[in-house]
């Protein structure tokens, strides 16, 4: 079953990682071999991106409570008890690191990773590992799909809609109204497909419809069909 990214999108739960390696990382690095430079550089990385995203916050907090004093001394009306707001007061410095925290932490994850002696158990406890994802349901999945011309062709649109992981490919059929019914037009792996077909002697409608695929097998159902009028 597929994972889903180990590392944390949202800033605050990124330094919770950050901060849960650090902690626990001490009972490992003989084990996984890892030095004590090691060590020590995730360790200042967590404690100035810690730094960083708090002293945000703060800032944060400071413009909303300015720009709501100045919004009441301009335009009038009640002011808080508390009167003007105070002066910040960030957390306590700690020194700075290079740009680029995640990029090494991803190295040295993987890395960490690599090592023969390393198992998801300690990575559960690291915060190193990825959630378990559901895929979609393969018995009702179906593509979102759309025409439309581009000079002397037609560009057709897909995507796998957040699948990719689950699908290995999107099956498109034309029906170029000749009599002949929808055709295959194209296996494609690769989200959007130029329809390379030279347009007819006379205006004609195009309609595509698509499924996705899984190995061998249609899975889903089809797509909603979309139709567009080639020119001559």
């Amino acid at each position: 079953m597929a994972k889903s990214d180990y590392i944390a999108t949202n800033d605050d739960a990124f330094n919770v990682q950050q901060q849960t390696f650090k902690n626990g990382i001490g009972g490992y690095s003989a084990l996984l071999g890892l030095t004590a430079a090691q060590i020590a550089a995730q360790a200042g990385d967590a404690a100035y991106f810690d730094f960083t995203v708090k002293s945000l916050a703060v800032m944060v907090n400071g413009a909303q409570q300015w720009t709501a004093w100045k919004n009441i001394e301009r335009g009038g009306g009640t002011a808080p008890a508390s009167g003007a707001p105070v002066a910040p007061v960030f957390p306590a410095a700690v020194p700075a690191v290079a740009p680029g925290i995640e990029a090494r932490f991803r190295a040295l994850v993987q890395s960490i990773k690599a090592n023969a002696n390393y198992n998801e158990a300690i990575g559960q406890a690291l915060g190193i590992e990825g959630s378990q994802q559901t895929g979609p349901d393969l018995t009702t999945i179906q593509p979102t799909i759309d025409a439309i011309i581009s000079g002397n062709h037609v560009n057709v649109k897909w995507g796998w809609g957040g699948n990719s992981a689950y699908l290995d490919i999107c099956e498109l059929q034309v029906d170029r109204n000749d009599g002949k019914g929808f055709g295959l037009l194209a296996f494609d792996t690769t989200p959007g497909y130029t329809d390379t077909q030279a347009f007819p002697a006379t205006p004609a409608i195009w309609t595509y419809r698509a499924i996705y695929r899984v190995g061998d097998a249609q899975v889903g159902v089809w797509s909603l069909p979309v139709s567009v009028t080639v020119p001559a």
